[in-house]
């Protein structure tokens, strides 16, 4: 094969660290039932193969994602625990066992949640801190004023928003530098390809890709949504059902058949594509498994031909993913749409 190697470090928040990282939003919740124990084993083999960037959020199990890194990060010794660069986020409040949520991006809720945040993870900065999800009643350059605020007190290192729109990206960074814009994409959610990608790139922020593989759609083994635990969030994801799902499933066999061709997974060849498309941004495909977090790593050695490049892009163009990317609920808070509706 021949076309450019993933590069071995991409920049993030002031460090050059492994083009993949950690998402470990599974590990506690939405996925189904989780197992600590070997969740903490995944850690430690990401961090043992290289994988310096693990991401999380406060409402992930409602602290219990930050409270499992936390235990995690203590078993490393002081030098080893300060190459982790740790990612969380603020924003999206729930109740127990419920789905639904509301976002605040309150100037006090945004102290008290860095303040807990830091708690839970046993350390004395966050590395990287997002707004998760913006609230449009407060005013953005509140927020952003909150966030340099406690950069400066040091409990931060660096800034970054999920899902947010390219213009108030533009204005978050012309206030205080952003680091890292976050959200969805993959051969499965391209919508950021058209505004946000764009964006990031010219202001020199990178863009963390979240749910690389689709939510597994796009590996080997996709979900079906009547096969998933009862507390499995994808149940409800309008991209896995009925039609939508049946045609989603036909894409998925057709990548399946060009990581045939190739001999290797389909994991592995959609992220391959999208380390390839962008080099900028970095990818945190959640895993609870040491088996699929090598297969993952395994993407960062395989170069993509253009042609087989071309052909992903051409099956996966805008608009032949089936159905909305997330549920009524999930949308709250999301500034990042596609033009021209939801369903992109």
């Amino acid at each position: 094969m021949s076309s450019t190697p993933t590069p071995a470090t991409r920049p993030l928040a002031g460090r050059q660290i492994h083009p993949l990282g950690l998402g470990c939003m599974g590990m506690s919740e939405f996925y189904g039932p989780s197992d600590d124990a070997e969740s903490l084993a995944t850690l430690q083999a990401a961090f043992d193969l290289g994988v310096r960037h693990f991401d999380t959020a406060d409402t992930y199990g409602l602290g219990h994602n930050e409270e499992l890194l936390g235990r995690f990060l203590r078993t490393l010794a002081p030098a080893r625990r300060d190459e982790a660069l740790v990612a969380t986020k603020f924003g999206i409040v729930r109740a127990p066992g419920r789905y639904e949520r509301r976002i605040d991006n309150s100037p006090a809720y945004v102290r008290a949640a860095c303040d807990a945040s830091l708690r839970r993870l046993g350390v004395e900065r966050i590395a990287l801190y997002y707004c998760h999800r913006r609230d449009p009643q407060v005013p953005l350059a509140d927020v952003v004023g909150v966030l340099s605020d406690l950069v400066r007190e040091g409990k931060v290192g660096a800034i970054g928003f999920s899902e947010i729109g390219a213009d108030s990206l533009r204005a978050a960074h012309a206030q205080h530098p952003v680091a890292a814009v976050q959200s969805e994409y993959s051969l499965w959610e391209r919508s950021a390809e058209a505004e946000v990608l764009p964006a990031a790139r010219a202001l020199g922020v990178a863009f963390v890709a979240y749910s690389p593989l689709g939510r597994a759609f796009l590996t080997d083994q996709p979900p079906a949504a009547r096969d998933l635990a009862a507390d499995d969030f994808r149940r409800a994801l309008p991209r896995l059902q009925g039609e939508a799902g049946a045609a989603n499933l036909r894409l998925q066999q057709t990548l399946a058949a060009v990581a045939g061709r190739l001999g290797q997974g389909s994991a592995a060849v959609a992220l391959a594509w999208l380390l390839q498309r962008q080099p900028h941004v970095l990818a945190i495909p959640g895993t609870r498994r040491q088996g699929h977090l090598r297969q993952n790593l395994a993407a960062c050695e395989l170069v993509l031909p253009p042609p087989v490049m071309d052909e992903l892009d051409a099956l996966f163009h805008a608009g032949q993913v089936q159905g909305e990317r997330y549920p009524q609920a999930g949308w709250a808070g999301i500034e990042h749409q596609p033009s021209g509706g939801r369903a992109a």
